[in-house]
């Protein structure tokens, strides 16, 4: 992942409300979590969710199926992976110990 892939999945993620449905997601599994039950948990008019799901797909953070006459919103944990790896993978390279850097 790069600076500006990670800065857009933040931006993404960096409304109150998107982060509300990614945590709904990670809570649900592989399975996911239809998109009726979403608003009903969030309890948001249908057209402000398809807004903040739309931003969300943007960002290739979830992605949705259909199965059957249901729509499933489903986490892309492949992707929040890659974002948390970058965000931690210098973790502590600049530490100082005993007096020294490095």
């Amino acid at each position: 992942m790069n600076l500006e892939t990670a800065a857009l999945i933040l931006s993404k993620i960096g409304n109150p409300t998107r982060l509300k449905i990614v945590r709904l997601l990670v809570r649900a599994g592989q399975q996911g979590l239809p998109v009726g039950a979403i608003q009903k948990k969030l309890k948001i008019p249908g057209s402000t969710l398809t807004h903040h799901i739309t931003h969300l797909k943007s960002a290739c953070l979830i992605r949705q199926e259909r199965q059957q006459a249901t729509l499933v919103c489903k986490m892309e944990y492949g992707q929040l992976d890659k974002l948390v790896e970058y965000l931690t993978e210098e973790c502590c390279v600049d530490e100082v110990r005993d007096g020294k850097s490095g």
